[in-house]
């Protein structure tokens, strides 16, 4: 006889749609996004919860509606993959350029280069490696710090840009969050969601530049060219 747990989890599956497969990566997804609630900036979680995602139906889905873009679905039929850089070498760059910004930037977070941790085996991880590749040069054309409110209105603009559904689980994480735990930073949250949001649909798609390859292109010259009107509190790069 099967236990109460047992037959309600099958009905939720069924209900959520959640392939027989998937129940682990599900469960694993439900523990990150609890964790995530009283550890926000725990990056092992983050990546757990991602991780759990990438198979997911909402990633497939995200993927094959960004196919309908010829030069996204050109990217991921390339596969491109960003050759190494060094960032003194991009530090000699003049300030004004992206390569610069870029090197700037993971020299005070206090990082030497992003190298994800991700097999390459379908269109769902190519974009997962492809966005962690290059989630700090986002943050520099978008204008987004790296604030708790502001990483979640970078999550806003990903959410536009392409639905990635790790994207949607840190909103709501943060949403949770802040109205249970914080509720006087609720409206600086929902500012920052709203001009991440209407940022990235004005955008065009980030996820089909090759960025690597115009380090030298000034960083005010990039956001003409992506249609990006950059948060007020952004560095301004003329």
């Amino acid at each position: 006889m099967q236990s109460l747990g047992s037959r309600t989890w099958k009905s939720i599956s069924r209900h959520l749609g959640i392939p027989q497969g998937f129940n682990l990566r599900f469960l694993k997804a439900v523990k990150a996004f609890f964790f995530l609630l009283f550890e926000p900036e725990n990056l092992d979680t983050v990546d757990e919860l991602s991780h759990a995602l990438i198979r997911s139906r909402a990633f497939e889905l995200a993927a094959e509606a960004m196919k309908a873009n010829p030069e996204v679905a050109a990217m991921l039929e390339e596969r491109y993959i960003a050759p190494a850089h060094d960032l003194e070498a991009l530090l000699q760059y003049p300030q004004d350029s992206l390569g610069y910004a870029y090197a700037s930037s993971l020299k005070q977070q206090g990082f030497d280069r992003i190298d994800p941790e991700v097999q390459i085996d379908a269109d769902t991880s190519y974009i997962e490696y492809r966005w962690q590749q290059t989630h700090d040069i986002w943050h520099v054309i978008t204008g987004f710090g790296t604030s708790e409110i502001a990483e979640i209105g970078l999550q806003a603009f990903y959410l536009a840009q392409f639905r990635l559904p790790l994207a949607g689980m840190l909103i709501a994480n943060a949403l949770v969050s802040t109205i249970l735990m914080y509720p006087e930073e609720l409206p600086q949250l929902l500012q920052a969601i709203a001009q991440g949001w209407e940022m990235g649909m004005s955008a065009k798609p980030f996820i089909a530049q090759k960025w690597e390859e115009a380090w030298e292109k000034p960083v005010s010259q990039w956001r003409r060219e992506l249609n990006v009107q950059a948060i007020a509190f952004a560095v301004p790069f003329s």
